[in-house]
């Protein structure tokens, strides 16, 4: 008797050989469901397996196999599963000798069951099997000699892997298990078998990969896409600036389309344009084109010829599809653009630029002491900013190749604006060039700009934060500023830049603007905030410019010198305006302005006049101790504001808003002098009346000496009397 069989070791080694080999090649590869991809509705085929029982049959047999034909109908929605057909017949030979032969017979069986089989890859796939049935053992060579049969009931379990060289072919190594169990007397055979062998499947369909197969259901029937530009990066995210109109040309409708628009190496994932569950036959869809350019847009130079795709995925015939169609375009660099809309200069402004802060910072730090306290901060700032500029030898110089004037008359003409750090490292530049380092320089230390467009020109404006009321303490002319929003504008015709004063481009600025009073139409104040809201500053690599700041001495004189010859036009204006009022109020305001612009002398003229007006009238009274306090006599200041504190106590004032006033002057008066107990006390006392400036002044309430610089920083900040009158 043959001993108990075994699992053929060669057979096994193939299956893993081959098993190793596939799933190298097949798996990493699954961005495409390969499953739907070539799915197939039924497959017929012939499989051959030798056979290896895993028991005693009590008999040496020559061979066992098993050739069956096996049918396979893959579910549609699910195709990994699938149900199959197995029909055949499994064949024992015995040998010739010793009555063996009599044992000799066939199984022919049909079985019915379901599949898994997973497509990891285009060519291979894997897969179990299970299915039962029933077989007919036929033993012709039993004694008697006539043919006898034996039913049985049939289990079989396998495992498959599958070579797919093309759509409609499959080569299957296929190992199984196969359980018999007779159901009548004859059971010397029941249990095990173990077998490995090949199949062959032919798979129905039509191929995927085939020209004739593949599917274009959507046709372009119309494209609008115009030239880009690198500095309308961020607007392009947002809005659209192309369209596209797809059409279903298939004779049944689409299904999840999801259109895209991509551009290598300048976009790191395509931009999602639309989605639409269901597009029907020979319907069109326009859809809008917008795009998320990363970084790399910034890099070019001219003019680059690009090609991008509109990509479209969606479900057509119950497979998943995906159509590419090319666009060519042109990309212009970050220094162009169109006048079709003139919020496009804020792209260019660029107020994160370090360069520009830390020159704005240099000049502001020059100016610190030379700068006036009664005065719009920001107006100063744009002064210093102009003759800093200046002093740098920046010119205006009209750009030959593309005029402001012809580029503003062709709103589709491609013109070209340099960044701020280029035009302050060429010191030239035509108007719009320069009215952009001109923002961008104030925007870089927080100052609100805009920039005024006329009839072939452009040129900037500055919020001076004075309410629109207050015009008199920026020029005496209410016409030299423009009310917007409840606050005073000043603007600056910066092309004068380099051979006119601050005060003469102010000017022009403001005829530029008024010239246009009978066709408004024609002008337009853009806010670069608002601007930059839709046209986001263009990206740029900051590198050290190698700038030669100039000289200091020069940019302080110049700014002085401006602000001289301002004030005296102010307080022209505040003098004659007192003049005429010839009111008490009036002249101590006067000297308050005065006070404020330094001109101590004509403040304490105009605080006498108002004392002489009237002799009990406290306001200026206490105006002059602070003009004592300006001039560092702290004893004589505090004579004043003593006397003014007992005037208000024995009058019943101490509730009025100017009683706190006085504490603090005291208060100051005698942090100077060093009396640090007395100036905790009455900065006390002010606090516990006007909580409001406790902040302001909380260096006072220091028990011992502070830093002098906290002292130095608000003692020019004196709280005069009636300046709100």
């Amino acid at each position: 008797m043959r001993p108990k069989a075994i699992v053929k070791p060669d057979s096994l080694v193939l299956f893993l050989l081959l098993f190793l080999l596939c799933s190298g090649a097949g798996f990493g590869q699954q961005s495409v469901n390969f499953n739907q991809h070539y799915r197939f509705p039924i497959s017929v085929g012939v499989s051959y397996q030798s056979l290896s029982p895993l028991g005693d049959y009590g008999t040496d047999y020559t061979s066992y196999f098993d050739l069956s034909g096996i049918v396979r109908l893959p579910l549609a929605r699910l195709p990994v599963l699938q149900p199959l057909l197995q029909a055949g017949a499994i064949r024992f030979v015995a040998p010739e000798r010793d009555g063996q032969e009599r044992w000799t017979h066939t199984h022919w069986y049909a079985l019915a069951g379901i599949g898994y089989a997973n497509r990891f890859s285009k060519n291979f796939e894997l897969g179990v099997e299970l299915a039962a049935g029933m077989s007919e053992a036929i033993f012709p060579n039993l004694d008697p000699p006539d043919p006898r049969g034996s039913p049985n009931v049939l289990a079989s379990a396998g495992v498959r892997l599958s070579l797919n060289p093309s759509y409609s072919t499959s080569v299957d190594v296929n190992p199984t298990l196969k359980y018999f169990y007779a159901l009548t007397p004859l059971t010397r055979f029941n249990g095990l078998v173990y077998g490995i062998g090949f199949s062959v499947h032919y798979r129905f369909g039509e191929d995927p990969d085939a020209p004739q197969a593949i599917i274009r259901s959507l046709k372009i029937s119309e494209l609008k896409f115009p030239p880009l530009f690198a500095a309308m990066q961020s607007y392009y995210s947002k809005n659209p600036f192309g369209q596209v109109t797809l059409t279903n040309v298939e004779k049944q409708p689409i299904f999840d389309l999801v259109l895209s628009f991509h551009q290598a190496g300048y976009m790191d994932t395509p931009t999602r344009l639309a989605s639409i569950d269901r597009l029907e036959p020979g319907q069109s869809r326009t859809v809008d084109i917008t795009a998320s350019f990363n970084e790399a847009i910034f890099t070019t130079a001219g003019v680059v010829p690009l090609t991008g795709e509109i990509i479209a995925e969606y479900v057509a015939r119950r497979r998943p599809v995906k159509q590419s169609f090319p666009l060519s375009y042109d990309l212009y660099d970050k220094t162009a653009l169109t006048w079709d809309d003139n919020r496009k200069v804020g792209a260019f402004i660029t107020p994160a630029d370090s360069a520009l802060r830390n020159y704005v910072s240099f000049l502001r730090q020059s100016s610190k002491e030379a700068s006036l306290e009664g005065l719009s901060g920001s107006l100063q700032t744009a002064m210093q900013v102009f003759y800093g500029l200046k002093e740098l030898g920046c010119l205006y110089q009209v750009d030959p190749t593309s005029p402001f004037t012809a580029a503003q008359e062709d709103p589709l003409r491609v013109d070209s604006i340099s960044l701020p750090r280029d035009t302050l490292k060429r010191l030239t530049g035509d108007c719009d060039d320069l009215t952009v380092l001109y923002c961008a320089l104030l925007e870089s230390v927080g100052e609100e700009t805009a920039f005024i467009t006329v009839p072939g020109h452009i040129y900037a404006a500055v919020n001076t934060h004075v309410p629109s009321k207050q015009y008199q303490l920026l020029h005496q002319d209410k016409n030299m500023t423009l009310p917007i929003d409840g606050m005073l504008w000043v603007p600056v015709e910066i092309t004068m830049i380099g051979t006119d004063d601050f005060l003469d481009a102010w000017r022009r600025g403001i005829e530029q603007f008024a010239a246009l009073d009978g066709a408004p139409d024609q002008r337009q104040i853009t806010f670069t905030s608002r601007a930059q809201e839709v046209f986001r500053p263009v990206g740029l690599r900051e590198t050290d410019l190698g700038l030669q700041y100039g000289s200091s001495r020069r940019i302080v004189d110049q700014f002085s010198g401006c602000l001289t010859r301002l004030v005296d036009q102010i307080l022209e204006g505040q003098t004659r305006a007192a003049q005429e009022l010839g009111s008490k109020e009036a002249y101590n305001r006067l000297g308050i302005i005065c006070a404020q612009y330094r001109r101590l002398p004509e403040a304490q003229k105009a605080f006498n006049t108002a004392l002489a007006l009237d002799r009990n009238y406290l306001n200026p009274q206490i105006n002059l101790g602070n003009l004592l306090f300006l001039k560092q006599d702290y004893e004589g200041a505090l004579r004043i504001y003593h006397s003014a504190e007992e005037k208000l106590q024995a009058g019943g004032l101490e509730s009025s808003s100017l009683f706190p006033s006085v504490l603090v002057n005291i208060s100051r008066a005698y942090y100077e002098l060093e009396n640090y107990e007395k100036a905790t006390a009455y900065y006390e006392r002010a606090v516990a009346r006007d909580s409001s400036l406790a902040e302001q002044y909380s260096y006072l309430s220091k028990k011992e000496k502070g830093e002098k610089a906290a002292s130095a920083a608000g003692s020019r900040k004196v709280l005069f009397a009636g300046g709100e009158e």
